[in-house]
């Protein structure tokens, strides 16, 4: 099968991206040369979907290292990057993504990269899950099983297996320590403002952001909204969450009430229709609405785009919609991830972590994949501690190890 990329002529400029987060990826280069000795993929084919930018290239490529036939695709239509693309393709990796491609295009490139039938899946979101099951369940003869990486994801896939409808088993990335601790948290909080400061080029110190959601990514948000200047109030479904929200110094109320008070409003929660048209028509003139969860249902676009009196774009990745009174509002990246479609994701070094997890439990997945049961699992301990220890160690810190004796006072 060969790539389908925008223009293979950008190889160069995709390449330089890629080389440059290989620099700042120290566990992932750990990885790679493990994988390059022991080739734990060796005659297997790969499928990757993820955000094409240059940290998930090298995660293909540190794949490929290790022996994989890797077909890539994207898992949003305006995060794929087609120097990027073009980068990876010149890299003997069948790439299969252009950016700002229709959704019939994108789901065509999903279909043709699982058509070879691939033996371990790496999925971000749960597309591929989807097609595996209800579109061509023929094509996951030779799957072995494959990992998830976001929230949104294991939304889906924990419904699935709640509903004894999984047909192989998946690893959950995205609870892992080492994923969610530090990419939904610091990757989250720093690639959301990154995004929407390069894209409006607006001040945030003075103004108010309005957090939909506390989880990891929402307490990410919100503290990067903190430290630029801006006061913050969040708005949850969840009463635990609302509390530390509010212990953290932040204030809280629903969103039919933040709506009138908010500057920015980022949405964080994996949910859809948590910013309505109602909630838009109260907003000042000149709100800022993004989503930084999975898929563009968070902020109501649809709704939004029925109630506007006028559409225009104003700036790249900015629209501003004209409401019937008068006001006008502003929607990033078309209500799509806000921190990659309008930027270029989570810091390399945050993602070092997070992409060591995939390496490693596609690993797991290829070499005892056919020995696990038929569910949703929780990463492995012992990887977690492995690139948990990696990474102390590329950044030159040691830590005590417990005696014998303390393991057994503990219980261990």
């Amino acid at each position: 099968m060969e790539s389908i990329i925008r223009d293979p002529n950008l190889a160069q400029e995709g390449n330089r991206k890629i080389d440059w987060v290989e620099k700042h990826m120290p566990v992932l280069c750990g990885i790679k040369e493990e994988f390059r000795r022991e080739q734990p993929f060796k005659g297997m084919k790969v499928t990757v979907s993820v955000h094409l930018e240059a940290k998930t290239a090298y995660l293909a490529c540190v794949l490929k290292e290790g022996g994989a036939e890797v077909y890539a695709t994207g898992s949003n239509p305006l995060s794929t990057q087609d120097d990027v693309c073009a980068g990876l393709a010149s890299r003997g990796i069948t790439v299969l993504a252009t950016h700002g491609c229709t959704m019939e295009e994108y789901h065509d490139y999903l279909c043709k990269a699982l058509s070879v039938k691939p033996d371990v899946i790496v999925d971000d979101g749960g597309d591929m899950v989807s097609i595996l099951h209800e579109e061509h369940p023929e094509w996951a003869v030779n799957l072995r099983g494959g990992c998830e990486e976001t929230t949104t994801g294991i939304i889906r896939l924990r419904n699935r297996a709640k509903a004894g409808k999984l047909n192989f088993p998946m690893f959950n990335i995205n609870d892992a320590d080492c994923k969610h601790l530090f990419d939904n948290r610091y990757g989250t909080g720093q690639s959301v403002w990154d995004g929407l400061m390069r894209t409006t080029n607006l001040v945030v110190a003075g103004t108010t952001a309005v957090v939909a959601g506390y989880g990891w990514c929402g307490k990410g948000v919100a503290m990067r909204a903190k430290g630029l200047g801006a006061k913050v109030i969040v708005t949850e479904v969840d009463p635990v969450k609302a509390i530390e929200a509010v212990m953290d110094g932040f204030e809280v109320m629903p969103m039919d009430k933040a709506a009138e008070k908010g500057d920015w409003f980022i949405t964080v929660t994996g949910c859809d229709g948590v910013i309505t048209a109602d909630h838009m028509l109260k907003m000042k003139e000149g709100a800022i609405l993004s989503n930084a969860g999975h898929f563009d249902v968070e902020v109501d676009v649809a709704g939004l785009r029925e109630v506007a009196v006028e559409r225009r774009t104003v700036r790249k990745n900015i629209e501003g919609y004209l409401l019937p009174n008068g006001k006008t509002v502003y929607l990033i990246g078309e209500g799509r991830l806000v921190n990659l479609a309008a930027g270029d994701g989570h810091p390399a070094e945050i993602m070092d972590m997070s992409f060591a997890l995939q390496a490693e439990c596609a690993r797991r997945m290829a070499e005892k994949g056919r020995e696990l049961k038929v569910d949703l699992h929780s990463v492995p301990v012992d990887i977690d501690q492995k690139v948990a220890l990696s990474k102390l160690s590329s950044l030159g810190v040691e830590i005590d190890t417990l005696t014998e004796e303390q393991k057994i006072y503990l219980g261990l």
